[in-house]
């Protein structure tokens, strides 16, 4: 009998062998399949000031269609396509969730990049070389293959769920997201909560942001009487532009100087960066040497906190950076406040009388993933339209132990990271979509 159950255990592992290596050569071709096609949406060529968007959009429609999803694309502007997916819930009555992305990209310079920046190129140590790897096609993408792990799983959600995959963000979004908000669409959408981009971390905490520093383009113009090359004289336009150059370095310098000593975050102070320098006479060799200029100016990426204050530094710029007195002027070429009407600072609660908040901790904990301490992202994104129109958004991208490469050669995201931030937008989804609210029942387990 003993000789009988031992041939017959044995007989039992030689056929359970095959389905393990069955089973693990499936899995691969999940995973293949997965990185696959990011690497697609990476290929496509979405740099500004050219994007791509129609062929962006043919991808995104196939993977909604391949998920059956409901999906609209939105043209607010000829040539821009806005693509709004719907996974619909089973009580249209709760508010729903929206999932942003965009899909436009910065421009690179390939020469200085050591793989072609849209190619997509997964090295030996799995990081995946791309513009857009990092802000955010990642996202857009992560969003669409945790919806395919849910569905596959079948759950239903209580909520309805949209993505919006948004043109223009990288360009302030006005032909984008700021139209879709003031649209009546986006009005009958009901919403509740809006996700969209963050940072990556350099440690194993995520980042996660509440509210946003808010863009002020400047541009600084100095006029003053032309002279020679020789000549030492007061109030030329180079001389003028230089102590008001001079000035803004020392505002930089002091409002660095509180990030270095850990008194403040980097979204809490204003910076300031010189974005470009324009002086000088032309000559067909490059410039004339020997004539000071009767102009010159200079412009500056700002970026101000929600808590600061405002009027005080367009003082500043008035009476010290660009003083009349001076022979000095200055516009803006983009300027957006941080606060709402009543002139509060535009913020997302991050505390448990915010039960998005809550539900966010509790599903990226479950998905054994940390979240660091909430932060005022540094630049600016699409979520300010939404908070501006009084909805919580929250700016995640789940990507931890990664180098900070949003705007820079070699922008890359390790596979590894991609796959682990997926499991985390299926626990957020899943948690986002069940919750029923204050005084609801539970949902079912099917749908838990």
């Amino acid at each position: 009998m003993k000789k009988i159950c031992r041939s017959t255990s044995f007989v039992l592992l030689l056929l359970l062998i095959p389905l393990c290596f069955l089973s693990s050569s499936t899995a691969e071709r999940k995973y293949d399949d997965i990185i696959s096609r990011f690497q697609e949406y990476l290929r496509i060529n979405t740099a500004q000031p050219n994007p791509d968007y129609f062929a962006a959009a043919e991808f995104i429609l196939s993977q909604a269609k391949s998920l059956s999803l409901e999906f609209q694309v939105l043209e607010f502007v000829k040539g821009k396509p806005l693509l709004l997916l719907k996974w619909p819930g089973s009580d249209p009555t709760l508010p729903s969730i929206l999932l942003n992305s965009h899909t436009d990209v910065v421009p690179a310079e390939p020469l200085k990049w050591s793989h072609p920046p849209f190619s997509a190129h997964l090295d030996s140590h799995g990081r995946i070389f791309a513009r857009g790897s990092q802000d955010m096609k990642c996202v857009g993408l992560q969003y669409l293959e945790a919806i395919r792990r849910l569905k596959a799983s079948s759950f239903r959600p209580l909520r309805s769920i949209y993505l919006s995959f948004v043109p223009d963000e990288e360009i302030g979004g006005h032909d984008g997201a700021e139209k879709f908000t003031d649209s009546d669409i986006f009005s009958s959408l009901n919403l509740g909560i809006v996700l969209d981009e963050g940072l990556a971390s350099t440690n194993d905490k995520y980042r996660v942001f509440y509210g946003e520093r808010s863009p002020w383009w400047l541009v600084i113009k100095a006029t003053g009487a032309p002279g020679h090359g020789s000549k030492l004289y007061d109030n030329s336009a180079m001389e003028n532009l230089l102590k008001s150059i001079e000035s803004i370095r020392r505002f930089r310098a002091s409002q660095f100087d509180l990030v270095k000593a850990g008194f403040r975050a980097e979204g809490e102070v204003v910076s300031v960066n010189m974005a470009f320098l324009k002086a000088g006479t032309p000559s067909p060799t490059g410039f004339v040497m020997n004539l000071q200029p009767s102009e010159a100016e200079a412009g500056f990426d700002i970026r101000v906190p929600p808590a600061a204050d405002e009027s005080a530094l367009e003082r500043r710029i008035s009476e010290e950076w660009a003083p009349f007195s001076r022979n000095m002027s200055f516009e803006f070429k983009q300027r957006v406040s941080g606060r709402d009407g009543t002139g509060k600072p535009v913020l997302t609660v991050t505390d448990l009388s915010n039960p998005w908040w809550a539900l966010l901790e509790e599903a990226v904990e479950k998905a054994n993933a940390k979240l660091g301490k909430p932060e005022i992202f540094p630049a600016s994104t699409d979520a300010r339209y939404f908070r501006q129109r009084g909805l919580p958004a929250i700016g995640f991208s789940p990507m931890a132990n990664t180098p900070i490469l949003l705007h820079d050669h070699n922008e890359f995201l390790d596979q590894a990271e991609y796959l682990k931030g997926i499991e985390v937008y299926e626990s957020i989804i899943k948690a986002y979509a069940s919750y029923v609210g204050p005084g609801g029942k539970e949902s079912s387990k099917d749908e838990l």
